[in-house]
C-alpha cells in the first residue's frame, strides 16, 4: 500500500526501485576507466591533486594545483577519501557508478512524491540517466544534477509531511553543499523548489479563498530563502582577479534544438535518435490520450526548466555547452509529469509500464555494449604506458575530423592516462583560472602545453582551435618533451618525424609512441608548408601595415 491508501503494483513497489537503480549501473561494471569524453582529463588532475611533492617534485614544475572555493568540487573532493581506500582510479569508477545510480532513484522519488505513486510512464525517463552531458563527461555537473534531483524529492517529502521548519534548517547547509558541487545542480535545484513551492502556495490560498498568484510567487520566493545562502560564495568565487573566461553565444536556437535531438547521444545516431522520437510520440500520445494528464507540479518546473533553457547562453565564464547540459533534465522532468487518470485501467496501466521498462533495459542494453567497446579501445592505447617511464614528458596528439561525428571516439582526454599512471606531462589538461583547479604552467611547451594542443585533423578546420597533425608534428617544441604519443592520428609527412624513433605501434598501426632522438637534427619546416596561404597572406600583409605605422626614425 501507498500512502495514499491503494494497493501498488509491480512497478511502484521499492523493490522495482532498488532494481531499476542496481539496472544503471550495469554499463559501468565492466571498463576500469568509465569511458566518458572529459573523465580521463580529470583523473590527471585528482593525480596531481593527490601526489605528495616530494614523491613526484617534476609535477610543481608543470602544473600549479592550489585549492580554493569553488562551485564545480565534487569529485575532486569525494577522491580524495575514495582514493586513500580504493586507490584513484577505481576510486573515480565507484563515485562515477552512483551518478546514474541516484539519477534514477531521484526521478522515480520525485514521481512518487509527486504523483501519490510511479506512474507507469515514468520508466521511460530512466534512460536519461546516461544523458549526452554525461556521456561527455561533465561529472561534477551530473553529480550535482543527481544530488537534486534526489534533494528535489525531499524537498516535496518534507512539505507533504508539514515538515517545513525542519526543510528550512536542513536546506541551508544541504545547499551549500551541493554549491560546492557544481553551481549548476544548485540552480536548478532552487528552480525546481521554487516552481513546486508556488503551486503549493498557490494551492493553500485557494482552499482559503484567496489563490491570488503574485501572492504565491512571493510566498514561493521567502519559502526558497533556505537555499539562498550559496549565493554569497558565488560572489565570492566570480568577483576574484583570477576569474577569466567569457560568456557567449546567445540565443542559439540552431544548436538548442540540436541538443534536444542529442538528449540520449551515445553511440549509434539512428538509434539514439529514434529513441529520443521515441519521448516525441509518448508526449504527443499522453496530450491526445483521455486517460492520461500531466501533474501541474511537474509542469511547471519543466516550463520554468525550459525559460532556463532558452536564456542560458552556450559558454558561461569559459565553460562550454551551458545549455546543453540542461536539455536531458528539461525532458526527464516533463516525462515524470505524466499520469494516469481515474478512468486508466489496470491493463492498460500494465502495458504502458512494461513497455516503459522495456525501452530502459533495452537504452542500458546499448550502453553497456557501446562501453564495453570503448573500454576495448582504451586498452588498445593504454599499451603504449608499458613503454613509458615514470616521469616522461609526453606530447600527445589524438586524431579527429572537422566534422562533428555523432559516435566520439572518447580518445579525447586519453593522455591524461599517462598522467594518472606515470606521472608524465600530459598537455591535454584544461588552463582555465577560476573553473579548475589546476592550471599549466610549461612554458618550454609553448603553445601544446594544455587543452586543446592535444587534438589534431588531417587539414586546418574552420572555427576550431585543433591543429592539423603535420603542422604540431613539425612545430612542437623538441627540447620540452622527450616522447610524442600518437593516438590514432591522421596520416603525415614523415619527413616531419625524422628525428623520432618509434618505441611502440598499436596492432592497427594507427597508434604509436615515439621518442625524441637529440643526435638527429631537427626537421627544418618552412611556414609556406604547415599555414595555408590565406594565413600567410593575412600575415604578411598586417606585418606591412604595422611597418607603415612606425613613426620615422629620430634625426641625429
Amino acid at each position: 500500500m501507498d500512502h495514499m491508501g491503494a494497493p501498488l503494483r509491480w512497478w511502484q513497489t521499492r523493490t522495482f526501485v532498488v532494481i531499476a537503480t542496481l539496472i544503471s549501473i550495469v554499463p559501468l561494471i565492466w571498463p576500469d576507466i568509465p569511458p566518458l569524453v572529459d573523465l580521463p582529463g580529470h583523473m590527471g588532475r585528482y593525480r596531481v591533486q593527490l601526489t605528495p611533492v616530494e614523491q613526484a617534485p617534476w609535477l610543481a614544475e608543470w602544473y600549479n594545483f592550489q585549492w580554493s572555493l569553488i562551485g564545480n568540487l565534487g569529485i575532486d573532493l569525494l577522491v580524495v577519501p575514495f582514493a586513500k581506500v580504493f586507490g584513484l582510479e577505481l576510486g573515480v569508477k565507484l563515485i562515477v557508478m552512483t551518478i546514474p545510480a541516484l539519477t534514477v532513484a531521484g526521478l522515480l522519488w520525485i514521481a512518487r512524491e509527486v504523483h501519490g505513486r510511479i506512474p507507469p510512464t515514468a520508466m521511460f525517463a530512466l534512460p536519461l540517466a546516461y544523458c549526452y552531458p554525461f556521456q561527455f563527461g561533465f561529472v561534477n555537473f551530473s553529480l550535482s544534477m543527481a544530488l537534486a534531483l534526489c534533494l528535489f524529492a525531499l524537498w516535496l517529502r518534507l512539505a507533504r509531511l508539514g515538515r517545513l521548519r525542519l526543510r528550512a534548517i536542513i536546506f541551508v547547509p544541504i545547499s551549500c553543499l551541493l554549491w560546492l558541487c557544481h553551481t549548476f545542480g544548485w540552480g536548478v535545484l532552487g528552480v525546481l523548489a521554487f516552481s513546486a513551492e508556488m503551486i503549493r502556495q498557490h494551492d493553500i490560498r485557494k482552499d482559503a479563498g484567496s489563490g491570488h498568484w503574485v501572492e504565491s510567487w512571493i510566498r514561493a520566493g521567502l519559502g526558497c530563502v533556505p537555499l539562498a545562502l550559496p549565493m554569497l560564495l558565488m560572489i565570492f568565487w566570480r568577483s576574484g582577479d583570477h576569474v577569466t573566461g567569457q560568456t557567449a553565444d546567445w540565443f542559439n536556437w540552431q544548436a538548442k534544438v540540436a541538443w534536444l535531438l542529442m538528449v540520449l547521444r551515445d553511440r549509434w545516431e539512428l538509434w539514439d535518435v529514434a529513441s529520443t522520437a521515441v519521448y516525441l510520440l509518448l508526449l504527443f500520445y499522453a496530450v491526445r490520450d483521455p486517460v492520461l494528464g500531466f501533474s501541474r507540479n511537474l509542469v511547471l518546473s519543466a516550463l520554468f526548466l525550459a525559460a532556463v533553457y532558452a536564456l542560458l547562453p552556450r559558454i558561461v565564464f569559459g565553460s562550454a555547452y551551458a545549455d546543453m547540459r540542461l536539455a536531458p533534465f528539461v525532458v526527464a522532468v516533463t516525462l515524470i509529469a505524466i499520469r494516469p487518470l481515474p478512468g486508466m485501467s489496470a491493463r492498460k496501466a500494465g502495458i504502458l509500464a512494461m513497455l516503459a521498462t522495456s525501452f530502459f533495459v533495452a537504452r542500458i542494453a546499448g550502453n553497456t555494449v557501446s562501453y564495453w567497446l570503448f573500454d576495448r579501445d582504451y586498452d588498445t592505447e593504454l599499451a603504449a604506458l608499458d613503454e613509458l617511464p615514470e616521469g616522461a614528458r609526453v606530447v600527445t596528439f589524438v586524431g579527429t575530423n572537422c566534422r562533428n561525428e555523432w559516435k566520439m571516439s572518447r580518445l579525447e582526454h586519453l593522455p591524461a592516462i599517462a598522467l594518472t599512471r606515470r606521472l608524465a606531462y600530459a598537455n591535454d589538461q584544461w588552463s582555465m583560472p577560476g573553473a579548475q583547479l589546476l592550471t599549466a604552467k610549461y612554458s618550454k611547451a609553448g603553445m601544446f602545453a594544455h587543452d586543446p594542443s592535444e587534438i589534431v585533423t588531417p587539414g586546418w578546420c574552420p572555427r576550431e582551435w585543433w591543429k592539423p597533425i603535420d603542422f604540431s608534428m613539425a612545430r612542437f617544441p623538441r627540447e620540452a618533451f622527450d616522447y610524442v604519443w600518437l593516438i590514432r592520428t591522421p596520416p603525415f609527412n614523415s619527413r616531419y618525424a625524422s628525428d623520432l624513433d618509434r618505441v611502440w605501434r598499436s596492432p592497427t598501426g594507427a597508434s604509436a609512441l615515439l621518442k625524441v632522438n637529440r643526435d638527429r637534427p631537427t626537421p627544418q619546416i618552412a611556414d609556406e608548408e604547415l599555414y595555408p596561404k590565406w594565413f600567410l597572406e593575412l600575415r604578411e600583409r598586417r606585418m606591412r601595415e604595422r611597418k607603415l605605422e612606425l613613426p620615422p626614425p629620430p634625426r641625429s
